[in-house]
């Protein structure tokens, strides 16, 4: 039995932003603008300049922030740096971010492994992104940043599709299997949960290969939870042609403010062939979804 930590909390002090000053990167900097006033926290925003290298000197890197770091270097990437400085700045006096420190961050790495670097760097707690989504060709050929973020990050991510200032959320969906290696990942979920006050509905769903009786499922449902603590909260048992649909069509049906989703981390061949649902959650999900690693 799975004892549950009381004091086991989801630290929330540290907030990285991506942001390439799109709309969706400005929903999900006033999401963590408002998780950074309820928790008392600060904000990382991070811009990716994605220059060609042959731009840079081998002497002259990027600044890790405009307050340090070489001032110099070729032409063309001071253009574009300053540019990126001047909407630092546009954003930086939004009324939403007021009383909240926020770092400016540049680099220059691919979009997806500089939010991985910069995350450890400064040892955040959160990573926030907005996200358009992706489908189709896009999707299989080369996928969102953010896709890529969600199947690489260590750190929680969560993922923001529309704007949203106060980031209320009452009802959350954690869908799982209810099995010994989904326990870490799901007390990070409840953990969550608790610290933002939202009922919590449990989610398993079966579909057509993969039947389980009600009885079997509730079982293994029960048997799940005992020693986690869990106070308010719903078990559900859902049918649907496959996970993913269940998963949506439940969230729609409980009217669910956010999905709480354990990701694999897979990788290479093995993510190709086997896909991942918290990525393509986070591409097909209406409602934002926060991801906890396994």
């Amino acid at each position: 039995m799975y004892l549950f930590n009381p004091i086991l909390k989801i630290i929330m002090k540290k907030i990285l932003v991506p942001t390439d000053f799109s709309i969706y990167a400005e929903s999900a900097l006033r999401v963590a603008a408002s998780l950074a006033k309820k928790h008392n926290g600060e904000i990382y925003l991070l811009h990716m300049l994605g220059l060609p290298m042959d731009l840079m000197s081998d002497s002259d890197t990027v600044p890790d922030s405009f307050g340090g770091g070489s001032a110099g270097g070729p032409p063309e990437a001071m253009f574009f740096m300053k540019m990126a400085h001047k909407r630092f700045q546009e954003v930086l006096s939004s009324d939403f971010l007021e009383g909240i420190t926020v770092h400016e961050t540049i680099q220059n790495y691919r979009v997806f492994e500089g939010i991985i670097d910069t995350a450890h760097k400064n040892d955040v707690d959160l990573i926030v992104m907005g996200s358009q989504g992706a489908s189709g060709a896009k999707e299989m050929i080369i996928g969102s940043n953010t896709e890529k973020v969600v199947r690489t990050s260590d750190v929680p991510v969560l993922v923001i599709k529309k704007e949203d200032e106060t980031f209320d959320i009452n009802d959350m969906v954690i869908p799982c299997e209810f099995t010994d290696e989904y326990k870490d990942s799901f007390m990070k979920s409840i953990t969550f949960a608790n610290d933002i006050n939202a009922k919590t509905h449990l989610l398993m769903v079966n579909t057509p290969n993969k039947f389980t009786t009600t009885a079997e499922a509730e079982e293994r449902m029960n048997n799940f939870i005992q020693g986690t603590g869990l106070k308010n909260y719903t078990l559900n048992i859902y049918n649907d042609i496959s996970i993913e649909k269940g998963i949506l069509n439940f969230s729609n049906t409980v009217k669910a403010d956010i999905i709480a989703m354990s990701t694999h981390g897979r990788k290479g061949l093995s993510h190709f062939f086997n896909g991942s649902l918290s990525e393509d959650l986070v591409n097909h999900a209406k409602r934002p979804v926060i991801t906890f690693k396994m």
